[in-house]
């Protein structure tokens, strides 16, 4: 499997995961949300970063049904969608469950988490009930 990258400005996000909360970076000084996050906000340059939790609630934006080429330790097709949170800023991240003929732009969707090991719990989504 091919590991995301994880580092100072991603570290919380993952922190996340693991704990079972989808979070967000926001600017303490101007309130801005952001993802995926950075170093500095966007909109006021200032450096003062910090978290949200989300709802864990969404609708897909946009969306590609993956069918080639292989993924190493996934299983095609894998449908990859970007996501409008909740909150205002949008995600891209695996839909499962879903084929992709049941796929379509306006559907809600739930966060989920897969444990990949100690290290690693990814996002993924699912149709929400």
């Amino acid at each position: 499997m091919i590991r995301p990258m994880i580092n100072r400005d991603s570290q919380f996000f993952w922190d996340g995961t693991a704990a079972g909360e989808l979070r967000i970076q926001v600017c303490n000084a101007c309130g801005a949300k952001r993802f995926p996050p950075g170093p500095a906000c966007p909109d006021c340059g200032a450096l003062d970063r910090g978290f949200e939790a989300t709802s864990g609630k969404g609708t897909v934006f946009s969306y590609v049904v993956h069918r080639y080429p292989p993924v190493p330790g996934k299983e095609l097709p894998i449908v990859i969608a970007l996501i409008d949170l909740d909150e205002g800023v949008r995600m891209v991240g695996e839909v499962v469950d879903v084929t992709d003929e049941e796929i379509e732009i306006g559907m809600p969707l739930q966060v989920d988490y897969r444990r990949i090991d100690d290290e690693l719990t990814l996002p993924i989504w699912r149709k929400a009930s």
